[in-house]
């Protein structure tokens, strides 16, 4: 079984027999935070016990920090638990969806069997979407945005993403916005729709994944108004879905505030250098406001960098994008440098 996402290291040492550097998963690049592996280690005593079904504690604590009543709170195995269980419990006739995206809106709802919309981002347009989204709305019941976006990198403009929420309220479709990369932006609270939880027609999605470094532990939550709407997701998916070690490592990340620091700190130093460096190389790159950049190289680099220990994502597989597009994640001085140099020698050849 194939799945086309970055962080396939355990295919890349069977194909090559080393772990790769990891340029294509864009989590931090400061590993688990010590404070979410001692909690881990300790909630493993306990594994006897079945997890708490409800998430008490980590809503309560999720409520507390993005200021939100716990109620408005549903935890998952992750985002993409919570993107298919948005899907199966709003049954959506039809859906829109940015091209390119992440391709878990589309797999979701195909498999619930909607019909879906494609609006194209335009390159030359910088990959931000334009007014003509807004009437793109009409007839749909669902609209899936990224904020910001995967794999460009770009946030939609607040004015656009504020009028297209309204257009969706007004026409009856449920507008899912995910920000699970905001947090890794200079500036999380400018780009973010919180504020405009205050009734229904918006599902808002977030992860522990991306800022934390908790991809294998599978943590996500969603936030809306809307009891009826998480009441729904709740009840089409699996008891316990988010396990005991995984919500005690939740709360340790909630908790340390100077590592969430440390992460936004090194990725505001490091994503214009990396910028920098692969416009030096001659590559088109999109000025991303997260923890990751898309690039267009007219040569074949996944391969050629794979041989050097470095796995790289190539973005032929996101829908208005072609094999020259790569997505590599912002990581330490030390491992941007490795990823230059290694492009640089496969130029050469």
């Amino acid at each position: 079984m194939g799945h086309d996402h970055g962080g396939d290291w355990a295919g890349f040492e069977q194909a090559y027999g080393v772990l790769p550097l990891d340029f294509s998963a864009s989590v931090s690049p400061l590993g688990v935070p010590e404070s979410v592996r001692r909690a881990v280690r300790d909630a493993v005593e306990q594994a006897d016990r079945y997890p708490d079904p409800a998430c008490g504690a980590l809503r309560a604590a999720i409520g507390e920090k993005e200021g939100l009543p716990a109620a408005y709170v549903l935890c998952g195995n992750g985002a993409a638990d919570l993107i298919y269980r948005v899907v199966l419990a709003r049954k959506p006739r039809r859906a829109l969806v940015t091209a390119p995206a992440f391709s878990e809106y589309e797999s979701a709802l195909h498999a619930a069997g909607c019909q879906v919309a494609y609006y194209p981002l335009d390159r030359d347009a910088g990959f931000v979407p334009d007014e003509g989204i807004i009437d793109a709305v009409d007839g749909m019941d669902m609209v899936f945005l990224c904020q910001p976006n995967n794999p460009t990198g770009v946030a939609v403009p607040m004015p656009l993403l504020g009028r297209v929420l309204d257009r969706c309220r007004g026409s009856g479709a449920l507008l899912v916005v995910d920000e699970c990369f905001a947090d890794l932006t200079d500036q999380p609270e400018k780009i973010t729709l919180t504020g405009a939880l205050d009734g229904e027609g918006l599902l808002i999605l977030k992860s522990f994944t991306k800022l934390y470094a908790m991809a294998g532990l599978r943590l996500g939550y969603c936030l809306s108004a809307d009891g009826a709407l998480l009441a729904a997701m709740e009840a089409v998916g699996p008891p316990w879905s988010v396990s005991g070690p995984a919500q005690a490592a939740g709360l340790a990340a909630l908790g340390d505030t100077a590592y969430a620091q440390r992460v936004r700190a090194l990725v505001r130093q490091q994503r214009p250098r990396l910028k920098a460096a692969l416009e030096a190389q001659g590559m088109f790159v999109v000025p991303g406001e997260a923890n990751y950049l898309l690039f267009q190289c007219p040569v074949d680099l996944a391969g050629p960098l794979a041989r050097r220990g470095i796995l790289l994502r190539n973005c032929g597989g996101f829908r208005g994008l072609d094999r020259s597009w790569y997505r590599a994640a912002v990581r330490t001085e030390a491992d941007n440098e490795r990823l230059i140099n290694a492009i640089g020698e496969a130029l050469k050849k």
